[in-house]
């Protein structure tokens, strides 16, 4: 036996210890300055077993032979042949010269959406937009599946997203004046075990204990009651799914009615104020928006939304709206109604009072946030400018030369020839799969890279092995993160796999352009590099010491700037004058002038409730239940999908779509049964699991199973809700994912289903067999 070797490492769920013993994997310890770490970091093994992992270079058989001509609808299905690194870089460097040469750079769309690691510098996403920015530019996309709906209307109605990326009131400010906490959606450690560039220290449980522990009115209104820890005291208000903006609007209402809105605030601070009171007294329709119609909408006793409105005004008062509520269909109208019903209050810029956007949805967004400069690699200029929305994938691969409208403007979208994907899976993060799958057969070519036989690497002409964050030397940190990590190289890399910089150098340098991709430097030279930029902005302009280097590699992670006791908006609130905020008007706007312009439908000139294109509430939908999609407690995304943390969330080898008890018993339906889901869009299975703390006709099923669609039916059996979920943007103006807006069928399911983990292996043994 060998001495235990231990290295320091990062992942997007913390910061940890790897425990190395003859070059194999043997514990993992939490990082010492982290009180709530994840469980999660426990399945990083799995990242060494080579199970699911890409071992070497490989091109679809089809494709290999007949190229941009082959018959595209042989992927996923037609095996592979592995070739060498230098001809599979070859392959993709060709590829590239011949789409740009004949179609221009616009047709190759490489809009990679990559969570595959937290490292800032062996970031695939980044690296491959660098190179391809380098080769003369391609098709990006714009905000993310996770929140694209809300930080659009944000930026129109605030001038900036931050209050959605971290920089609303820190939860230490809440924590000690808020006197009523209303969370939409949810405050769960669930969803704050993870952060894009990876954090330190996860704080959120700690900012909860301290407001259970003041004694503070938390209202939790979201169809599920787990959706704040049961330790924290609080009234649950299950509400249907997709009305929150009609609750935060009738509670507007009920205060405007009684005339106790802050007019001084919303004369000052505010514009379009006129336009918004007329949707609210009725003025503008005949329809007053107070309790009962709320009520009427949201399924909520009316008594209850009136009582609640007098409250927020005799009290300091804070609303936190969750990302997930804008990935709904209409999705700007939430984030917009909770804005105006703040400005209603006149709360905004006090300690412990107004609207925060996305607390607990990532584990640093409400906590004290990074002042300094994040490490990053630099993705270069953009040669042209070609983007689509990010969840607009399918529409733009169905529809070349199609129009789409995108924060008021009109744009085109490009014929793509090529996709390169690096480090990401669209086909867990994407909606309505089997319309992706169509729109997957449109491209001459699709090149995956990636460290896992991901559903998207068995559907590509070309993949290529990248290695994971724990086979390559990388740093990690972010806004949100009070540390700058070092994450070591603990083992070798698995199989043929190379380092993401290593691919894209290679590549680069057949493009013509390698000595402009690694500016001479490899990787531990830009570590450095990249450190010392933190380092040095860290020091010059806000006098903040950080470790050299050498000190800082050793020790395993480095100390930022945090601001804290943040109050957002404080200084606009004394002054808006001279504070003024990057809208139309200077102010907060809760009626748009743009918008009346564009007279958009589903997104008018000032917050509003617009029915959904599927909900609880619409007629002819009995039977059926409203389908809600929610971050997994094991695993992130689709990441570690077969972890020890993951895998106990699942029975039968597949998801546990959480169903109310009472649902169940209509339905026939046992714990523990297998049930099929389904509507006109797919099917998938998953297993029953019963509770009373969810409400009745919604459902949840967790995202990120690995696709496994089987037979010729089609049907999904590891628990997928993407084949299920609504391929719609969210409005003209936003153009997000409406993943929350989802009606199913429910049945107990009869017939063989099999071991899901077992078909996808068989898959990528058929696929991979050479």
């Amino acid at each position: 036996m060998g001495a235990i070797r231990r290295y320091p490492h990062c992942s997007h769920w913390g910061a940890y210890t790897i425990l190395v013993e003859d070059g194999r994997i043997v514990g993992v310890e939490p990082f010492a300055h982290d009180p709530a770490p994840s469980p999660i970091i426990d399945s990083i093994r799995e990242w060494a077993r080579p199970d699911r992992r890409v071992l070497q270079p490989m091109v679809r058989s089809g494709w290999l032979e007949k190229r941009e001509r082959s018959d595209r609808s042989g992927r996923g299905s037609e095996k592979f042949v592995p070739v060498s690194w230098d001809d599979a870089t070859t392959l993709v460097a060709d590829e590239i010269r011949r789409v740009s040469g004949e179609h221009g750079n616009a047709s190759i769309f490489a809009g990679s959406y990559g969570w595959t690691s937290c490292g800032r510098f062996h970031h695939a996403s980044s690296l491959l937009k660098r190179t391809m920015n380098l080769a003369g530019g391609f098709t990006g996309h714009v905000d993310t599946y996770s929140i694209a709906a809300g930080p659009v209307i944000l930026r129109h109605t605030l001038g900036s997203d931050v209050a959605c990326g971290g920089q609303a009131n820190t939860l230490d400010t809440i924590a000690e004046h808020t006197e009523t906490l209303v969370v939409f959606g949810a405050l769960s450690p669930r969803t704050a075990q993870s952060e894009a560039g990876g954090i330190g220290s996860h704080a959120l449980e700690k900012h909860l204990r301290r407001i259970a522990e003041r004694g503070v009115k938390v209202v939790l209104v979201s169809p599920l009651r787990d959706d704040l820890p049961d330790w924290l005291p609080a009234e649950w208000w299950p509400i249907r799914p997709n009305t929150d903006a009609a609750l935060m609007l009738g509670m507007a209402g009920e205060i405007a009615k009684a005339g106790r809105h802050d007019r001084d605030f919303l004369s000052r601070c505010t514009s379009g104020a006129d336009r918004l009171l007329a949707y609210l007294d009725g003025s503008e329709d005949g329809v007053r928006k107070d309790a009962d119609w709320a009520a009427e909408i949201c399924g909520l006793p009316a008594d209850a939304i009136a009582q609640l409105a007098r409250r927020l005004v005799d009290t300091r008062s804070m609303l936190t709206v969750s990302w997930s509520l804008q990935r709904a269909h209409h999705g700007e109208q939430p984030f917009w109604a909770a804005l105006g019903l703040a400005s209603m209050v006149g709360q905004i810029g006090l300690p412990g009072g107004g609207v925060g956007y996305g607390y607990a949805s990532l584990g640093g967004v409400g906590a004290h946030y990074n002042l300094g400069k994040s490490p990053g690699m630099s993705q270069l200029a953009k040669p042209i400018d070609s983007f689509i929305p990010v969840a607009r994938i399918s529409d733009m691969l169905l529809n070349p030369g199609a129009s789409y409208t995108y924060e008021g403007q009109t744009r085109t979208y490009p014929h793509i020839r090529l996709v390169y994907w690096a480090g990401g899976n669209p086909y867990h993060h994407h909606q309505d799969l089997n319309r992706l799958g169509r729109a997957w057969t449109r491209p001459e070519t699709i090149i995956v890279q990636d460290p896992m036989f991901t559903a998207t690497a068995q559907r590509a002409d070309i993949v290529l092995p990248a290695n994971t964050s724990i086979e390559r030397n990388d740093i990690a940190g972010n806004k949100r993160s009070d540390f700058i990590l070092a994450m070591h190289k603990a083992i070798d890399p698995v199989g043929n796999s190379r380092s993401d910089f290593a691919i894209f150098d290679e590549i680069a340098g057949k493009l013509g352009v390698g000595e402009r991709f690694n500016e001479g430097r490899d990787e531990m030279g830009w570590l450095r590099h990249l450190y010392n930029i933190s380092r040095d902005d860290a020091a010059g302009r806000l006098g903040f010491d950080m470790p050299d280097f050498d000190t800082f590699w050793e020790q395993g992670w480095a100390r930022c700037p945090m601001k804290t006791d943040h109050v957002y908006l404080a200084e606009f609130r004394d002054n808006p004058q001279d504070n003024a905020l990057a809208t139309e008007s200077g102010r907060i706007v809760l009626g748009s002038e743009t918008l009346a312009r564009l007279d958009y439908a589903d997104c008018r000139e000032h917050p509003a409730w617009i029915e959904p294109a599927e909900w609880l509430g619409a007629a002819g939908n009995a039977g059926q239940f409203h389908l809600l999609s929610q971050q997994p407690v094991g695993r992130l995304h689709s990441q570690l999908e077969t972890g020890e943390a993951s895998r106990a969330m699942k029975r039968g080898g597949r998801e546990q779509v959480l169903i109310n008890a009472t649902d169940a018993a209509t339905l026939g339906i046992a714990d523990g049964d297998t049930v099929r889901l389904s509507n006109e869009r797919g099917a998938c299975l998953a297993t029953a699991d019963l509770s009373d703390g969810i409400r009745q006709g919604v459902v949840i099923l967790p995202t990120g199973a690995w696709f496994t669609p089987t037979g010729n039916s089609g049907l999904e059996v590891a628990g997928n809700p993407n084949v299920l979920t609504l391929d719609v943007g969210t409005s003209q103006f936003g153009q997000g994912c409406s993943a929350q807006t989802c009606m199913v069928s429910i049945e107990r399911y009869t017939g063989a289903s099999g071991d899901a983990f077992e078909q996808y292996h068989e898959k990528l043994v058929a696929l991979a067999a050479a």
